[in-house]
């Protein structure tokens, strides 16, 4: 035991030394290799910078030169170039757009992020006072802009007729250059920002941060760390303006953390193997009782031939032979067990098929006694008819259901079909159902060509009427005076079709809910054996979505049925497949 502990003990100091060694290497390469990304971002906002300026000044030369707008500024009066200036600074389509006379004072200006104010007006005047600046701050908006004088005549002899400014928002540019490097950026401009990439909580935290170094610097914000560097831009804006790049540490961590889980896990694996190599040579003289656990242990597992000791002290020997007379009583009491367990399966099984050929049978046969008279018109004789193929189709339903409780979902055989369709069907059904009679059932299926489904319409049929009379059945153990009635309602989504159906009975019992949908759970009912939600359910699993018991209380219980429609594309919006069969369907109707 000793040298057990001994081999443990170096086994962990070596991997917490090789672990702390590894994370101090990868902690300051992350942090050379994020100022390299500090670093390249800057530059990559620069270039991105030097052309949209470039490209601005193209556009704002073009428009200096247009001889419309030279024009307007002659006419010397503000309501007139104000009115005429709107369709130019449409024409240059850019955020902000200005006219200022020759003396610099602000004629027009228009801006598509805020109505001008006294601050823009001032942020202009400072603009127009000072050509070099490039960036021009309006409270908590940030442009790069372009300033232009318009002459009548040549630009060295000709007269000046004013300014025009044109400016696009900074915003594109921050996102521009956290896109390609992975970085945060934001402009700080006398502690509030302008522009900025991060959360709101973020920028919260990094206003209210104390000044950031130009170097690369670590700063934590939301209880994340950034390595952060600065680039101060206030020669060429009209107020003070700090560009502040970030780059978080998270992804860096995770991969560290990453890495120690790799070297824990070696580390704890060679600490295991030492300590099995161990102990299996310390326990060479406990042999017979290893393997005399091992079979306890194995029998456990469900192995009853695993061998038993036969070898040892006499004590050893005594608990073998001990436990093979164990061994040999419960494998007896098990079998028997099982054995009592199929047959009560096998009954209930049996009940669940002869309650239901019973009421289809009972429906056959009184029919055929209809059919019999000679008193009856083609008309009725055909509805009678009708009903006879209805209760057989039931009846062979009713085997494909049970067919599906024993199997797979490969025996799906999917179809174009229309739920509505489909739910009229198993409304049909029920309402032949002794248990409906008595209840009010209400029906929304909506629009019923955009019901349509890739689905088995017998099966779906099947599981709909199992709820059906499920809830007709709750309905009529409702309070007395109360009318019994169940709601179904047909909802069309884009990737499911959802089937509610509401009834008013006392509501499920809690003790039931979480083994709902298991076989034969019916507590409560004097009839049935509680297939019909397993089989619902088993179905709706099968088509991709589920039964669930949406809630229940006395007076309303919901249970919702949700397939995945199984369309493409083309199939969504067209049913013509479908489309064919005769339907007619009210979209709120109500049958009593």
């Amino acid at each position: 035991m000793l040298l057990v502990l001994a081999m443990a003990l170096v086994t962990v100091i070596v991997t917490a030394l090789f672990m702390l060694l590894i994370r101090h290497r990868l902690g300051a390469q992350v942090t050379e290799d994020l100022s390299q990304d500090l670093t390249h971002s800057v530059i990559t906002f620069q270039n991105l910078q030097a052309e949209r300026l470039a490209a601005l000044e193209r556009e704002n030369a073009l428009l200096a030169e247009l001889p419309t707008l030279k024009a307007l500024m002659t006419s010397g009066d503000d309501l007139t170039i104000q009115d005429g200036a709107t369709e130019f600074w449409q024409l240059s389509g850019n955020d902000l757009f200005a006219l200022a006379n020759p003396s610099g004072r602000i004629v027009a200006v228009y801006s598509k992020n805020a109505p001008p104010d006294a601050t823009l007006h001032t942020a202009l005047q400072s603009l127009v006072s000072s050509p070099d600046k490039q960036y021009l701050i309006d409270g908590s908006l940030l442009y790069a802009c372009s300033l232009r004088p318009l002459y009548f005549g040549g630009d060295d002899d000709g007269t000046l007729l004013g300014y025009v400014i044109s400016g696009i928002s900074i915003g594109r540019t921050v996102r521009q250059i956290s896109e390609p490097t992975g970085v945060e950026a934001t402009f700080l401009s006398g502690g509030h920002i302008v522009a900025s990439t991060l959360t709101p909580a973020n920028q919260a935290g990094l206003a209210s941060h104390p000044s950031i170094s130009s170097s690369p610097s670590t700063v934590t914000l939301g209880g994340t760390r950034f390595l952060s560097a600065t680039e101060d831009l206030s020669t060429s804006a009209t107020s003070p303006l700090e560009l502040v790049v970030l780059k978080s540490f998270a992804p860096a961590e995770r991969r560290i953390a990453r890495i120690d889980h790799m070297v824990l896990s070696t580390g704890l694996l060679a600490l295991l193997s030492g300590t099995v190599l161990m102990i299996t040579l310390s326990r060479l003289l406990t042999r017979p009782l290893e393997e005399l656990s091992d079979s306890v242990k194995a029998f456990g597992m469900g192995d009853s031939n695993f061998r038993i000791p036969r070898h040892g002290t006499q004590e050893v020997l005594q608990l073998s032979a001990a436990f093979d007379r164990m061994r040999d009583e419960i494998q007896q009491a098990n079998r028997a067990r099982l054995e009592s367990e199929r047959l009560a399966t096998i009954g209930r099984m049996a009940s669940s098929v002869s309650h239901d050929l019973r009421h289809y049978l009972a429906a056959v046969y009184a029919n055929s006694e209809f059919l019999a008279s000679d008193r009856l018109s083609l008309e009725e004789r055909a509805e009678i008819f009708a009903d006879i193929r209805t209760a057989v189709l039931g009846t062979t339903d009713m085997i494909e259901s049970l067919l599906v409780f024993s199997r797979t979902g490969a025996s799906v055989r999917r179809t174009p079909e229309l739920l509505s369709t489909l739910l009229d069907r198993a409304l049909a059904l029920v309402r032949s159902h002794p248990d409906s009679h008595g209840v009010k059932l209400i029906t929304s299926l909506g629009e019923p060509t955009q019901t349509a489904a890739f689905v088995d319409g017998k099966q779906i049929e099947r599981a709909i009427y199992n709820l059906l009379l499920n809830a007709c059945q709750a309905a009529h153990t409702a309070e007395t005076g109360t009318v019994p009635s169940v709601t179904v309602t047909l909802e069309a989504q884009p990737e499911h079709m959802i089937v509610n159906i509401i009834d008013n009975g006392p509501g499920v019992p809690e003790n039931i809910r979480k083994s709902l949908f298991d076989p034969f759970v019916s507590e409560g009912k004097q009839k049935g054996t509680g297939l019909g939600l397993t089989l619902a359910h088993r179905i709706a699993v099968e088509h991709g979505g589920e039964v669930i018991l949406l809630s229940s209380c006395p007076g309303e219980t919901i249970f919702q049925m949700r397939v995945k429609r199984g369309l493409r594309t083309d199939e969504a919006t067209s049913t013509s497949d479908v489309e064919r069969q005769d339907r007619v369907i009210a979209h709120e109707k109500v049958w009593t």
